[in-house]
């Protein structure tokens, strides 16, 4: 269950045509290493793909970045059947998701989200912030990791 209500933040979800970021800031191979682990021992549904082409998610998270200068590889992660988070591992010191915010479109699917989002936070024992689209300094809903969420 999450704090959150879905009356409250439902402005957020509205599709205006672009995504909305999930950022884990100030991270290391080690908090990467641990969402890749993350995926795999909660049971996700996921898919990797390298260069366009599906391919296993490699067990080493060094394998997927040093990757990243030949192509560009891209985690789709399915914490529920209609809700999917990207990640495309554009930079070694920053955990970014991406998210189309259709995907979520009531109390339910808001209660999955966060608790992916937590799941993550907790993993890394950091706070995950919700941002409009390429903006990390605009934090919408900070605080993902802990019991209480705060709107800004």
């Amino acid at each position: 269950m999450t704090d959150l209500r879905w009356e409250d933040v439902a402005h957020y979800f509205e599709d205006d045509g672009s995504l909305l970021d999930a950022y884990v800031f100030d991270v290391s191979m080690t908090d990467w290493q641990l969402v890749l682990d993350a995926v795999r021992s909660v049971g996700w549904p996921h898919d990797y793909s390298s260069g366009g082409t599906l391919k296993p998610l490699p067990d080493r998270i060094e394998d997927i970045f040093e990757r990243r200068r030949d192509c560009s590889p891209t985690l789709h992660i399915r914490p529920a059947v209609d809700i999917v988070v990207a990640t495309h591992f554009f930079s070694p010191e920053e955990i970014e998701f991406d998210f189309d915010p259709d995907d979520v479109h009531g109390q339910e699917a808001l209660n999955v989200l966060c608790s992916f989002l937590r799941t993550v936070g907790q993993k890394l024992n950091k706070q995950v912030v919700l941002t409009p689209e390429s903006t990390p300094n605009v934090p919408l809903i900070a605080g993902l990791l802990h019991s209480r969420s705060v709107m800004r």
